[in-house]
């Protein structure tokens, strides 16, 4: 799986702007056992480079797209970092081995609570799962270092925006489902105004929550 990722990164960095990985994030992805995240009936293709389905219409990501949505965070051992769409639990434990503390926003309970109890089973203690609206962020535990959107928005969430630290960044994908979406890089800004940059054309499932509008 890792070469495949790899070989992926080499082939896509005129959009990424990342010729590798971070042997950081190689790493944790190596660490992480994809496996002990999907159902029983796709164990067989738990390190294929493509998504898979997780339940309730959700599905984990591709490992690719796992891998440079953390790469272009730059994240450090102090980070602290706010997931948007828990879904299996798999981002999170990645994203633990790379940061201080990883707080994590699911929407749907049924995979909120598996998730959280699977993470706990697998020994991921600096991740902290909450059922709830992703879309208003988790302000008590905020300013976030980075925070990592794994649903597809129309617009930048603005409480989200809010919740960033000056100079944090934060990977989302815009647009609707059934249509066009990319893959945005933000960065704060010191007067709070917000830098964007797109990375790559993607396909998520879409952010749900009161205060999108579709």
């Amino acid at each position: 799986m890792l070469q495949e990722i790899e070989g992926e990164v080499q082939y896509t960095r005129g959009m990424t702007g990342r010729a590798r990985l971070d042997p950081r994030v190689v790493e944790a992805i190596a660490a992480v056992p994809r496996h002990r995240f999907v159902d029983k009936d796709v164990k067989a293709l738990a390190y294929a480079n493509h998504p898979l389905p997780i339940g309730a219409g959700q599905t984990i990501s591709q490992p690719y797209i796992v891998a440079i949505m953390t790469e272009l965070l730059d994240l450090t051992p102090d980070s602290v970092v706010l997931e948007i769409g828990t879904g299996s639990g798999y981002q999170a434990a990645i994203l633990s081995r790379l940061v201080k503390q990883v707080y994590t926003i699911e929407i749907i309970r049924e995979l909120g609570e598996k998730a959280a109890q699977r993470l706990k089973k697998l020994g991921y203690d600096n991740v902290t799962v909450r059922i709830g609206d992703g879309y208003q962020g988790w302000p008590e535990h905020a300013p976030y270092d980075a925070i990592m959107v794994t649903a597809a928005c129309p617009t930048l969430p603005a409480p989200l925006i809010e919740q960033l630290k000056v100079g944090g960044k934060m990977m989302i994908p815009l647009g609707q489902p059934d249509f066009s979406q990319e893959l945005m890089l933000v960065e704060k800004k010191e007067d709070g105004g917000i830098d964007t940059r797109p990375v790559l054309p993607v396909a998520f499932v879409p952010l749900t929550g009161d205060g999108v509008l579709n």
